[in-house]
């Protein structure tokens, strides 16, 4: 497992989001780490989603800092922070009578003032085309949205957020609704390129496999931040998400495992 980078793609300062009268998240303090994947992990209703949310806009009441650089993410434009955040959201309305290129295509519209339209053409199909072969899903760029299988699907979207080749890609619950192998595929295809990726994920295993940064959360606050091979252990599995959990080593040639069982 590699060290955290001493470069922060994101800094998250004081972060506190309402929902109606009720706070989610409560004074969020975190720092992610350029490149590679920060997991976030934590029980149903530990503000995982909420707190992807509050990166593209989506929280409406939130106190605090989000910052990429010098720039406030909670301050920025709609087409700042859709040119700089990718996103592939847990759940999607997803037209039914676009071909999959169109529907990537479109995630270049929130990206461009409206006369871009005026432009398109050859460039723009290239740029989905590019975005489409990055995410393993250019043979798919003819088909009919509502056609496409769970693990199709995830792959559109993915070069979707990944087509105006943002700096931080979102990934809310990637792995959501798809078999083993295909968590596998969407996790690889995420996580290949050089943006820095946050995903929600709810599998330990996952994480310890993939993240090279993991973020607990618990009750909207933070239980545990760092490595994790040095945060997912027996203990955390037990205190937060009320399991028994160990790290199992793999192969030479494969990563670990944390397995995870009924708390006895």
């Amino acid at each position: 497992m590699t060290g955290i980078s001493a470069v922060t793609a994101m800094t998250i300062r004081g972060l506190t989001v309402q929902l109606g009268r009720a706070p989610v998240l409560h004074g969020i303090d975190a720092d992610i780490p350029a490149g590679g994947l920060t997991a976030l992990v934590g029980p149903n209703g530990s503000g995982k989603s909420t707190l992807l949310g509050s990166f593209t806009g989506a929280a409406a009441r939130r106190t605090g800092q989000v910052l990429i650089g010098d720039d406030d993410v909670l301050r920025m434009r709609p087409r700042e922070r859709a040119r700089r955040i990718g996103v592939l959201p847990q759940e999607a309305d997803l037209a039914p009578e676009l071909t999959a290129a169109e529907l990537v295509e479109l995630g270049l519209t929130a990206t461009r003032r409206r006369r871009w339209a005026q432009d398109a053409g050859r460039e723009t199909r290239a740029t989905v085309d590019r975005a489409l072969h990055r995410a393993g899903a250019l043979p798919l760029a003819e088909r009919m949205v509502h056609t496409l299988s769970g693990g199709e699907r995830q792959r559109v979207l993915l070069a979707r957020a990944l087509v105006a080749d943002p700096e931080i890609l979102v990934l809310d619950e990637p792995t959501n609704h798809l078999d083993l192998a295909h968590q596998f595929d969407v996790l690889d295809l995420a996580t290949s390129g050089d943006h820095t990726v946050i995903a929600a994920l709810h599998s330990l295993d996952l994480a310890l496999q993939y993240a090279r940064h993991v973020i607990v959360l618990r009750d909207g606050r933070v239980a545990a931040a760092g490595r994790p091979d040095q945060v997912l252990s027996e203990r955390l599995a037990r205190e937060v998400f009320r399991v028994d959990g160990r790290v199992v080593a793999g192969r030479p040639d494969a990563r670990d495992h944390f397995l995870v069982s009924p708390l006895r």
